[in-house]
Formats: C-alpha cells, sequence, structure tokens
C-alpha cells in the first residue's frame, strides 16, 4: 500500500524530529522560578526546560516525550530487558507468516471523559496516523500497514505488507501510536493539525496549563490501572539549568530528573550534601564516534583501529562524568534486545599498538614533526560535537591531546545541535559524536539507520569491504520470524560493525534523579521516552 522506498527517505527527515525531541530543550534564558509550593501536600513538583507542548498524542515538538506518556496509553508496555508486556491489549495473536497482528483489547478501560476505549477508536486512531503517513514512516512498521480491521469490539486487526517482527516493540513507543478519545478529534479527523482536547486513558488528567511557564496534571481517579499515589504533578517551566538547582535547592521543587536537565557537575555537588536522595539508571544509550570511512584518511581499517587503541576510554570517562557513565565496550548498551550476542572484540588503551597500526598503514612520523604524513598529506581530521553539551566538548579536547599524542591531528569543531544533524546528514563530517536511541527504539532503529542512504551510518561504513553483504543482512533483520535465526543476525551484524572501526563506543549515557527525602519509591522506567510518577510518594 505504502512505498517502502519512499518510506526511507522521509525516515531521515523524521529521526531528526525524533532526535531533536530527545536532546534540544530550546533556549536557555533564566526563567523567573514561582513561590514555593505552598500547602498541596500531595502534589509533586519537578522542572522541565520546556514547555509541555499540546498534548497531541500523534505529533512530535513541541510535545515532550515524558507529558505524553502520562495522559496517552500505548497496546503493549516495554519493560525491563525489553520485555514486552500486554497494556491496552490483554493479549495479541501473530499469523505464521508474520502479517497479521490480532489484538483482544481490555474490556475495562475508559478514557477520561468516561467513553469508552474499543475496536473502533483504535482503528480511528490509527486511520488519521496512517493519513499522514510521510510524518510517521520512520517508524519502521507504519509504512508496512495495508489494512486495519474491526473485528469486534473489543479485538482489532493490523495487517502487514510484509512481515516485520519489531511491529509489536514499536507499538510501546510514546508516539505516535497511542489513543485519543473521541472527544479530542477535530471535525475533519486530522489530528496533525491539533486536537481539540487532551482525552486519553492514562493515569493522569491535564488540569491547567500557562504556556512556558506550567502544566498541572491530576490523577485520573477512573484509571483502570495502578492509580498513582500522588494526586497532582506540577511542571515547573525552568529554561536556565543554573535556576532549576536552585529552585529545588530552595525546596521549590521536589524532582529533578531526566538527561541533561541537570549537570553532572551540579547532581554530584548537590548529592555530595546529603541532604537529598539520588538515583542513577541503568544504560540508556551509547555515547559514540563515527568515523567517515569516505574520508581518505580514515578509510583505512587500521587508522581508525588505532584511534580506539589511542585514547584511555576508562580515564576519559572516569574523569569528565565522575563515574556517572561508565566505559563502553559495545555500540549498544547490552540491556537492550539482540545485543548479549556482540562478539565484538573489546578494545583496551595501547598506545605502542596505535603507533604500530599507523605504521603499517603507511602514515609515519617524519623527524622533527608532529604529524603523520603519507604521500605529502598530513594525517589531520575535525570531530564535530554539540556546541551547547558540555560532556562532548571536554571529551573532544582530550581526544585532541591523547591523539596528538600518536601523530594525529585533530581538529574539535564545536556546531549547534541542528547543524550537527545536517551536516551528519549531508555527510559533511570526519568524526561525529552521536548516540543512539534506547529502548523501546533500539537495536532495530539503530540499523534502520545504518541501512539507509544520506545519514551518516550508511557513508560511516562505506570503507567496509562487506559492506554490501551486511546492508543485505539488515535489511533482512526485520522479516524473520524464526527467533534463533534473528539473533543470530542481529550478532554477526553489531560484531562486523564496531569491529572494523566506523563506530567507537565512548560511554554508556544514563538518566539522573534527585529529589527531596520525602519523595519516595521513585524508579526509572524500562522506556527511555516514559514517565517515572505512577509510583511516586511524597510522605505526609
Amino acid at each position: 500500500m505504502f512505498n517502502e522506498r519512499n518510506s526511507r527517505k522521509t525516515l531521515l527527515i523524521t529521526v531528526l524530529i525524533l532526535l531533536l525531541s530527545t536532546l534540544l530543550f530550546g533556549c536557555t534564558n533564566a526563567s523567573n522560578v514561582s513561590a514555593p509550593k505552598g500547602d498541596q501536600d500531595n502534589m509533586l513538583t519537578m522542572a522541565w526546560p520546556r514547555d509541555v507542548g499540546e498534548m497531541n498524542p500523534h505529533v512530535y515538538n513541541p510535545s515532550q516525550l515524558f507529558a505524553q506518556s502520562m495522559v496517552y496509553e500505548p497496546l503493549v508496555s516495554y519493560q525491563d530487558g525489553g520485555e514486552l508486556k500486554p497494556h491496552l491489549a490483554e493479549s495479541w495473536d501473530i499469523s505464521d507468516d508474520g502479517k497479521e497482528y490480532t489484538f483482544h483489547l481490555r474490556q475495562d478501560v475508559k478514557f477520561s471523559d468516561g467513553t469508552s476505549f474499543n475496536a473502533e477508536i483504535v482503528k480511528k486512531n490509527f486511520d488519521t496516523i496512517l493519513n499522514n503517513v510521510e510524518l510517521h514512516s520512520w517508524l519502521g512498521f507504519i509504512s508496512k500497514i495495508d489494512q486495519t480491521d474491526v473485528i469486534d469490539e473489543n479485538t482489532f486487526k493490523l495487517t502487514l505488507t510484509e512481515p516485520y517482527y519489531p511491529t509489536i516493540q514499536e507499538l510501546a513507543v510514546v508516539r505516535p501510536v497511542r489513543f485519543l478519545g473521541e472527544a479530542g478529534f477535530p471535525e475533519d479527523g486530522d489530528t496533525s493539525k491539533g486536537v481539540v482536547e487532551p482525552v486519553g486513558t492514562g493515569p493522569w488528567i491535564l488540569e491547567e496549563h500557562k504556556v512556558d511557564e506550567y502544566a498541572i496534571y491530576k490523577r485520573n481517579e477512573n484509571y483502570w490501572g495502578e492509580l498513582p499515589k500522588a494526586e497532582k504533578i506540577k511542571v515547573k517551566i525552568i529554561p536556565d539549568a543554573e535556576t532549576r538547582v536552585l529552585a529545588f535547592e530552595k525546596g521549590e521543587l521536589d524532582l529533578i530528573y531526566g538527561e541533561g536537565v541537570i549537570s553532572l557537575d551540579a547532581f554530584k555537588q548537590l548529592e555530595s550534601t546529603g541532604d537529598y536522595e539520588t538515583s542513577i539508571s541503568e544504560p540508556v544509550a551509547t555515547r559514540q564516534l563515527v568515523i567517515n570511512s569516505t574520508k581518505e584518511q580514515l578509510s583505512d581499517e587500521r587508522v581508525r583501529q588505532a584511534l580506539h587503541y589511542g585514547f584511555n576510554k576508562e580515564v576519559l570517562v572516569e574523569g569528565i562524568t565522575s563515574g556517572y557513565e561508565e566505559k563502553a565496550d559495545y555500540i549498544l548498551p547490552t540491556n537492550l534486545p539482540y545485543t548479549k550476542g556482540n562478539d565484538a572484540k573489546v578494545i583496551d588503551y595501547d598506545v605502542e599498538k596505535a603507533k604500530s597500526l599507523l605504521d603499517e598503514a603507511g602514515w609515519t612520523l617524519p623527524k622533527g614533526k608532529a604529524v603523520r604524513e603519507k604521500d605529502g598529506q598530513s594525517l589531520e581530521v575535525d570531530l564535530m560535537y554539540d556546541s551547547a553539551e558540555s560532556i562532548q566538548k571536554t571529551m573532544a579536547e582530550t581526544l585532541q591531546a591523547e591523539w596528538g599524542a600518536i601523530g594525529v591531528k585533530l581538529n574539535i569543531v564545536g556546531v549547534e545541535l541542528t547543524e550537527q544533524i545536517q551536516r551528519f546528514k549531508d555527510n559533511k563530517f570526519d568524526i561525529n559524536f552521536f548516540s543512539n536511541y534506547g529502548a523501546p527504539y533500539d537495536p532495530h532503529t539503530f540499523l534502520n539507520i545504518v541501512l539507509s542512504e544520506g545519514f551518516g551510518f550508511n557513508e560511516a561504513i562505506s570503507a567496509y569491504p562487506n559492506k554490501a553483504e551486511l546492508l543485505k543482512q539488515i535489511a533482512e533483520v526485520p522479516k524473520t520470524t524464526d527467533e534463533e535465526k534473528r539473533q543470530q543476525l542481529y550478532s554477526s551484524i553489531l560484531t562486523s560493525i564496531q569491529d572494523q572501526g566506523a563506530i567507537i563506543p565512548i560511554s554508556y549515557v544514563k538518566k539522573t534523579a534527585i529529589y527531596q527525602k520525602d519523595v519516595t519509591n521513585f524508579t526509572f522506567p524500562a522506556n527511555r521516552d516514559e514517565h517515572p510518577f505512577t509510583g511516586i510518594s511524597i510522605e505526609q
């Protein structure tokens, strides 16, 4: 029904939206912090750098992922270790050919306005998404949907044009396949232009919203699942990181949570006082260096491997992140599905090995010079980083010094995030900082990006002698219905990509949370984008 080739083009556009939605917090001007919490004893107050957005389940920026997940729910939820569990669907059946998915819906679910959740409203949500397929086809199964059918009031069937095993996993993402009640749809049914009101089945209801100042969510007292302990969640919009920390220290905030919402230095300082509780998540992504093998100086595998041997990863990560991140041995965290069979060689710091590999590749150090040369060319490359990301900048400066010691001249280039993404997409880079998307997107989304022409990863592996076979295997993975074969393919692909050196894992990125002593039962969700509020309590 939909053209797969076109969907790959739109993947490139929409993956930029995905990146920006998780990394770009907007302006950094200081914001006035409002008055203390007052007598709202069972309201948890947190800060966020950007407004929560329009609370539309079917669009991207400016809507914030954690906020969307408070109001709207999926058919399937992603849990620890990549386990996929029933949510709005009690169970599902998959046909032997991997094309038909039949969902048996919960019968005790109501939307926040009291209307019923059923197969008809599931179909309506799917159909409005499919009417804007180009916007959403970065999510692999969307462009493969051939038909949506209501079997009966509580049974919904999805038919694909071809088998695509990540379908269930992709149904767990926060957007766009979450469910809006009938009252939320505009007259023409096109939610891409906005919703009438945010009516969902989730544990929270948007009660009050003042754009760029705050949003208050109240507990959905008729929620079908586990009722939240807190009665309300207040999200204060505080763009400036230092102002967020000051508000927390004054007791105006109960919680600062997320990635980059508080600097690691500030987190460490607050933790050291002993006045607050802190939590650090399991790895949610890998911080990587992506090396463009189409560049002449980087086309030789021995050069790429020498760069990996040529810096002390453990010392770099420990020193720059104070141990809150950990050195990464693999290009994807091993707590993601299908990653435990990765047999890639773990490379440890070895300066002499790095120098030897460069000598073998013909890059020698002329007497009296600091930079290696070959055929009259200097071994000089650029490393691009996000100028607003202090960790990337400090890591780049460290790499500049360490690689200089093995005769490689590294120029570090700081650019704004939007430019960094565009230059990566346009293949205008030598080496680039990147991190994968995490749960529930990976590992299949990561490989989809490698497969897509016109995005940096495909160009990064251009010098691989087995590139054609690798891309063939990557294209085969989503179609596999045999679990054992799928695991074998993932192991082979991830090992080959890493061992040939175009992607160097640096560290495992983690979420941080710091909260007041009266906040209890805080846990990180397995899904990188979900909210953490359901089990959280405030001691009275």
